[in-house]
């Protein structure tokens, strides 16, 4: 690497909307989110999936016939 090029790389923090603090390292020193692994529903159980227009069930049926062969 060449000196004196790239960016200072030291101890950063990362703030969450919720009030979550995550302290790591990064070249920005402070960086604010709006959503992170303690909030966000795929990650605390809270996501749905719905299906509104029944396209996995289609796609069970097609291949339903295929897999019984």
């Amino acid at each position: 690497m060449k000196a004196e090029i790239h960016p200072k790389y030291g101890p950063a923090k990362i703030i969450c909307a919720c009030g979550s603090v995550v302290e790591t390292r990064s070249t920005v020193k402070e960086m604010h989110v709006n959503t992170c692994s303690s909030c966000h529903p795929f990650f605390t159980g809270q996501a749905k999936y719905i299906d509104t227009e029944g396209r996995v069930e289609r796609f069970r049926k097609r291949y339903a016939a295929g897999a019984a062969r």
